[in-house]
């Protein structure tokens, strides 16, 4: 483990849990922070609003993840590229990559915020939300997506720097932003002076991305070596940009089909009334922190592999895998647990009523004991990205997290019409792609691909 920068880790060297570790700790604690941010934004909101705001925050996730998980998953396999190059220390293409990216990110933001803004109320109709809800919530994604360009460049640029091994000052950002983000809830949503509901945690969080969208560009920019963002360099590369876009939109498409599956499946929570949706999406809060130690490394995972086989070290490729996959599994059954058992207590953080926590219980009681599936195919699917198989994990999340879940959910609730049978789509479909991606690492040559 080698520092080429400060704040940047060579993973080509040193000790492979030891580097994947140290990369994925500030991963880890940067995922911590936007939980805290997260429950304490669903905390002001369910303290200081009434229930239909809180449902609508709470239910909008799906929709904003359709659009942002789309452009973060072009960033990641944007990330890929650069990392690759990294990897092989040639410098050119490394410069190349990170401007490709970078403009990429610039076309993204402008898509991002007509796509959203015109798709945001259709959407909204087409799940159902009560009228109740229904101004609540298309009033603050409006907000959301008028600024979402502060959003895609966010991550566009925590893509950059993560690929060139810097978790660290990604973690610094993300910590003044969700100092920000909160400071800026108390004030717009719970102050009196100001009580704005959801229009106060909409632009709380706009305000606070733009900010650490600005402390990036400041790093990026001063950066002595190669790897220096410089705007007089961003011309298209066609050959870059297809690099870019091969390896990122498999991951884009994976993103958003997991979020078409799930707009299907909140539309059919929907169809519980307003206390489903308070309980699902309190439960959602802390169903994140399970999260934490899967989608950090996995996050971690395509950097490490794809650097490692930039440096044609095949072996030190294969064993970081086998590592990250064992450790997001176990860590993430053991948070698992701990929902299974303290979920009641959990959700009345949230000011939930008595009938939205029955709610979250039953979902938690069902799916926790099945995360060690979910870290499976999560952990995976970054592997199988960070050595060039991005449509291998697509097309599992478009057959089994999407299709198949779609077509259960909807066939079961036709015969069985009651809430447990929403919950249990989730295990099934995890089962699923974690024996079609099992099959796959240890079919496929998967070590040698990039050659």
């Amino acid at each position: 483990m080698q520092k080429e920068n400060k704040g940047s880790i060579d993973l080509t060297r040193g000790s492979i849990p030891g580097g994947i570790l140290a990369f994925a700790i500030p991963l880890f604690l940067g995922q911590l922070l936007q939980q805290l941010y997260n429950m304490v934004d669903a905390w002001v909101i369910g303290n200081f609003a009434d229930n239909d705001a809180f449902a609508a925050v709470s239910s909008t996730g799906t929709v904003v993840f359709l659009i942002i998980g789309f452009f973060s998953g072009i960033a990641t396999g944007g990330g890929v590229v650069i990392s690759r190059y990294f990897g092989a220390r040639d410098e050119d293409n490394v410069s190349k990559a990170v401007h490709t990216n970078f403009l990429m990110g610039l076309i993204a933001s402008a898509i991002g915020t007509v796509a959203g803004l015109i798709l945001t109320p259709h959407l909204l109709v087409w799940l159902g939300t009560p009228d109740s809800v229904m101004p609540h919530a298309l009033r603050y994604l409006q907000i959301y997506f008028g600024g979402v360009s502060t959003v895609i460049l966010y991550n566009i640029c925590m893509s950059i720097m993560r690929a060139l091994g810097d978790s660290i000052h990604p973690l610094y950002y993300l910590l003044f932003s969700s100092i920000v983000n909160i400071g800026l809830d108390l004030l717009f949503v719970a102050h009196p002076a100001f009580h704005w509901g959801v229009t106060g945690a909409a632009a709380a969080t706009v305000i606070s991305q733009g900010l650490s969208v600005i402390l990036c560009l400041f790093r990026m920019c001063r950066i002595k070596d190669y790897t220096r963002l410089d705007f007089k360099k961003l011309h298209y590369h066609s050959h870059m940009m297809k690099k870019v876009l091969y390896q990122g939109l498999p991951a884009g498409i994976q993103n958003a089909v997991i979020t078409i599956g799930n707009l299907v499946i909140q539309k059919n929570i929907n169809s519980f009334g307003a206390y489903a949706m308070s309980g699902m999406g309190a439960y959602s809060k802390i169903e994140g922190f399970v999260f934490l130690p899967i989608m950090s490394m996995a996050m971690a995972l395509p950097t490490f592999v794809s650097q490692n086989l930039g440096a044609r070290q095949y072996h030190r490729a294969k064993k970081g895998a086998v590592f990250g996959i064992l450790f997001g599994m176990i860590t993430a059954e053991v948070t698992g647990l701990l929902i299974y058992f303290f979920i009641p207590y959990a959700l009345k953080i949230f000011g939930s009523t008595q009938e939205a926590v029955a709610y979250g219980t039953i979902h938690a009681h069902i799916v926790s004991l099945f995360f060690f599936l979910l870290a499976f195919s999560h952990c995976s699917a970054g592997v199988m990205r960070g050595c060039g198989y991005a449509v291998v994990p697509m097309a599992g999340m478009l057959l089994f997290w999407c299709g198949l879940r779609i077509v259960y959910v909807t066939t079961a609730l036709r015969f069985f019409p009651v809430f447990q049978m929403i919950s249990w789509a989730y295990p099934l479909t995890w089962g699923c792609s974690t024996i079609l991606f099992l099959i796959f690492l240890f079919k496929a040559d998967w070590q040698h691909h990039l050659d």
